[in-house]
């Protein structure tokens, strides 16, 4: 089905309109409950950072949550970032600074790939090329700048204000954390992020109960600590 929607609308246009779909159906979609739950932690003039924004999705949502706050998107695939822009500018979204470029533990540039399965481009699964990243590398592959968040000035000038990050890079997360470690320690926001379980899972924890963070999962309407035996989540909150 993607393929032939890709197909009739052209790549470009599809992902306009499937973002803008999204936009307007995600509170009804009970897979995004634990997105929600973070949003209502931010206050209005709160900074947040929107790091994997991918197609502009979320990026709304936070964007129109924060009346008097900011947010910072940060994307690195070209037709991604087009479709942000152009979402972007539909819904007259005027608090939203878009980084063109991937977060890591270093400066330089990174390969990353957008999987094609069954001839369709999964756009969402765009991740980073990496030894550690085993599954989904086929597809179409480029090469673009990589920063480290601690290396950012304007988000570690003093105003910046930065009270949450929404993360969702399919399995690169330890090291955007390992590049932000200074970061967290300034601001300590609350960090709502998708872990699958695996390796990269357990690094974070690791990485945030080092910084003093707690970790959370939404269980009904409240913030509960994680307990592997019980909790399937994807779905992380992590609380300084």
């Amino acid at each position: 089905m993607k393929y032939i929607l890709q197909q009739m609308l052209g790549f470009e246009r599809y992902l306009f309109v499937f973002s803008w779909y999204k936009i307007k159906t995600l509170k009804n979609d009970s897979k995004e409950n634990h997105f929600f739950h973070f949003l209502q932690l931010m206050p209005e003039d709160a900074t947040v950072l929107d790091i994997g924004a991918n197609i502009g999705i979320m990026t709304v949502h936070l964007a129109q949550h924060l009346k008097k706050g900011r947010v910072f998107a940060f994307e690195p695939m070209p037709d991604n970032i087009r479709a942000l822009r152009c979402i972007v500018a539909h819904f007259k979204i005027q608090n939203a600074t878009i980084y063109t470029c991937a977060l890591g533990d270093h400066d330089g540039e990174v390969e990353m790939v957008m999987p094609v399965e069954g001839n369709a481009r999964q756009q969402g699964l765009s991740h980073v090329v990496h030894e550690t990243i085993t599954e989904r590398n086929e597809g179409i592959k480029l090469r673009v700048p990589l920063q480290q968040l601690d290396h950012i000035a304007e988000l570690r000038a003093g105003s910046a204000n930065i009270r949450g990050i929404k993360m969702d890079v399919e399995n690169f997360e330890s090291f955007v954390l390992e590049g932000g470690r200074e970061l967290l320690k300034q601001w300590k926001p609350v960090v709502y992020t998708e872990l699958w379980d695996n390796e990269n899972r357990y690094t974070c924890f690791t990485i945030m109960q080092q910084l003093g963070y707690q970790v959370k999962v939404v269980e009904g309407n409240a913030l509960v600590d994680f307990n592997k035996d019980r909790h399937t989540h994807q779905n992380f909150i992590f609380i300084p």
